[in-house]
């Protein structure tokens, strides 16, 4: 493939998770060397992802797509390599900034396929012992995610005054600081695991 000329826009673009993550190392490292940016707070999971969609679209015959690295614009190595020559069929430039790469190279190329096989494999890792990890505490009887607003006495008072007529769902879910529903299922819950003598 040819070497390509890239000295039309070079647009940044920058991405977080959370809205409180911290976006200095991505400005920093792309400010000096681009002449727009373009941030979207999203996860790399979403499916859909319009601030990126939306710039992939837009660039044109010598522009380049300029990002910090490469969990920061894709959801894993297959999605980056497809992009990449999806950017370099239409004459369009490619760079990651950590990496001081450039994929309108063939030197650039070799290293981001090396590097972004690289980075999947680590993700996959990553995922793999969390799993793991949940698994073996599953087996030990810990429960996993948010603890329960309301204990096991709590849940028995709030079905017994529910079931004489007491209070309305509304108001108990309201004293609660719960939603009605979120109240309804956790009382089913117990409903399913308490012995018939707590009924």
């Amino acid at each position: 493939m040819k070497e390509n000329s890239h000295d039309g826009r070079k647009i940044g673009y920058l991405r977080v998770s959370r809205e409180n993550q911290c976006l200095d190392r991505q400005i920093d490292g792309l400010s000096v060397i681009c002449d727009e940016m373009r941030l979207e707070r999203i996860s790399a999971a979403s499916g859909s992802r319009p601030v990126f969609d939306g710039l992939i679209s837009e660039l044109r015959r010598g522009d380049s797509l300029v990002v910090w690295d490469i969990d920061r614009a894709f959801r894993s190595s297959l999605d980056a390599l497809r992009c990449s020559e999806n950017l370099l069929e239409r004459g369009i430039g490619f760079q990651i900034v950590a990496m001081n790469l450039d994929t309108s190279t063939r030197h650039g190329r070799l290293v981001y396929a090396i590097m972004a096989a690289i980075a999947q494999h680590e993700r996959e890792h990553l995922v793999e012992r969390t799993r793991e990890g949940l698994a073996a505490a599953r087996a030990r009887g810990k429960r996993l995610g948010r603890p329960p607003k309301l204990c096991h006495s709590e849940l028995l008072e709030a079905r017994r005054k529910l079931e004489k007529d007491e209070i309305s769902l509304h108001d108990l879910a309201t004293q609660k600081n719960m939603h009605p529903w979120s109240l309804i299922r956790a009382i089913r819950r117990l409903e399913m695991s308490s012995p018939k003598s707590e009924a």
